[in-house]
Order: structure tokens, then sequence, then C-alpha cells
């Protein structure tokens, strides 16, 4: 299988759940603003898969499509459940890790995107400003809410682990600490929030992550 990846991309979460789970997959860089051929022939190639060229997008050995940043890590996950990146059905666990997860992917992921680019988003260039602001103003109060409720949830024990069962890592860490670094003052944002700068330093110091993290050039506004 094959997936298409770029830096500072939503296939980081994908990727490092493929990595964490010891998955055999062939990664195909994709960026349209490049000066590199092989960057360029790769999203030319997404394209053919994907019409709306977005990364990443997973593509099986039967040439059947998969896109979404949560479905791909939810699949990868399912391939190699003995990886442990998800807690089993049916447990508490797994609906506490779900519920964050989707928390994730579906409120905040969507507004960094409306802060990040307005003019996607608005029929005159004169509403960007405003709409770049009311998400700015949403991106931050769902911040607090999740740093809220780390370490209250199903899993978290006594010990006080760091990531979203306590001492437990999960693929909902991942998403979290990738959609964390695309916040607009992400440093101030962790230093301002002492459960979310712990599970973020615990989930990018993990051997297979760590490498990944740095290729991704996520860490550039912490």
């Amino acid at each position: 299988m094959k997936l298409y990846w770029n830096v500072r991309c939503g296939s980081f979460a994908p990727e490092a759940v493929a990595v964490e789970a010891g998955l055999d997959y062939r990664r195909v860089r994709a960026d349209h603003r490049t000066d590199d051929p092989a960057g360029r022939a790769g999203y030319e190639e997404l394209n053919r898969y994907n019409p709306m060229g977005q990364i990443p997008t997973l593509v099986l050995d039967d040439e059947t499509v998969v896109t979404e940043s949560t479905a791909i890590c939810l699949w990868f996950a399912e391939l190699k459940p003995q990886a442990g990146l998800l807690p089993p059905p049916g447990s508490l666990e797994r609906a506490w890790a779900l519920r964050w997860l989707m928390f994730l992917a579906c409120e905040l992921y969507p507004v960094d995107l409306l802060e990040s680019y307005p003019e996607r988003y608005v029929a005159t260039p004169d509403h960007a400003e405003s709409l770049t602001l009311g998400a700015g103003a949403r991106i931050d109060r769902d911040w607090t809410i999740v740093e809220e409720a780390l370490g209250t949830g199903p899993g978290a024990g006594a010990g006080g682990g760091p990531f979203w069962l306590g001492e437990t890592f999960c693929l909902t860490d991942l998403y979290t600490a990738m959609t964390l670094a695309w916040h607009r003052e992400a440093g101030a944002l962790v230093d301002r929030s002492p459960k979310l700068k712990r599970l973020l330093e615990a989930t990018v110091a993990r051997p297979k992550i760590a490498p990944l993290w740095a290729e991704y050039d996520l860490g550039a506004r912490f």
C-alpha cells in the first residue's frame, strides 16, 4: 500500500500509527509547491487517485483509495491490533479515546483550516479577516476544553500518566500532538497548558516517533 504524505501535513498521524504498529507500506511525497520533480510527480499521481488532491491519501494494494486522516489512523490500528494503539472494542477506554480523537478531527482540525486558509471559505476577500478572528477564538476555546479533559477519563488512573489513557499510549495522543503543532502560537499554548505539554513531550520522545516528527518539521512553532 502507498501513503501520500508531505511535511507539516495531516499525514503525520496516520504514518506515525503505521510506524508504531510496524506496518509495511510505501510512502510517496506529494508536494505541488516544491521545485523537486519527485515531489511534483507525487502530487500529480495523488490527484489521479484523489481528485481533491488532499494529503493524506492511502492507496491499498488493490487500488482501493482511503482518504481522511482519522479513517487511515483507525484502519492502520485495526490492521495490527496487537500493537495496542486502540483499547479493546467495547471498553470504556476505547470510548474515551475515540471521543477525543473525533473531537480533534471533526472540531479542531477543520476550524484550524478556517483560520489558516480563510480565503478558501469566503465569497469575498473582505470577509477573510473576520473568519480568521472567529476561528482563532474557537480554537483557543477548544484547546482549553482538551486541557481540562486530559487526565480525567477511564484509564487515567492514580499515577497521572501523560497520555489520554494515563500511562497507556494510543493513537489519540499522536493526533493530539499533530493538531497541536498547527496552532499559530503552539509554544505559548503548551506553556500555559501543563497537561498538553506533558502529552506532547511524552509522545514526540517515543523512539519510533521522534525521527518522523523531525522529518515532518512539526516542532517549528514550539
